[in-house]
């Protein structure tokens, strides 16, 4: 649905170590740095990290969420608790079931180390 997805982030080796372990739970290998950013490169998709190339501070994004997608609730509760031993913090409520427009869904917030909010999702079968 996406080609790829960037965020910011004011320290890189802190970012690429929190979404390392983060997105190890849902079996993404290790980010690929190419000088001021990571690149985590999947079948489905590309979501990358980066210094900010206009020099100024990085800032998330209002109202903005990205969600990575799980295989199971059990993996959604994997990344979640990964995400807050790694530094995160725990966003909303708890992660669990939430229903709306006849979809089920498993979902676990975050906000990352430089605050982006961030999500895993699994789509329970009807």
């Amino acid at each position: 649905m996406f080609s790829h997805i960037m965020i910011g982030t004011n320290d890189l080796d802190k970012a690429k170590a929190f979404y390392d372990t983060l997105l190890g739970t849902l079996e993404v290998r290790p980010a690929r740095v190419d000088g001021h950013r990571i690149f985590y490169i999947t079948k489905t998709g590309v979501f990358s990290v980066t210094k900010p190339i206009n020099g100024e501070p990085a800032t998330c994004a209002n109202g903005g969420t990205i969600g990575f997608a799980a295989n199971s609730p059990e993996q959604v509760d994997k990344w979640h608790a990964a995400g807050v031993a790694a530094g995160g913090t725990p966003i909303e409520n708890p992660p669990g079931i939430r229903e709306g427009a006849g979809n089920k869904l498993y979902l676990a917030y975050l906000r990352d180390l430089d605050g982006n909010k961030i999500c895993a999702m699994h789509r329970i079968p009807s």
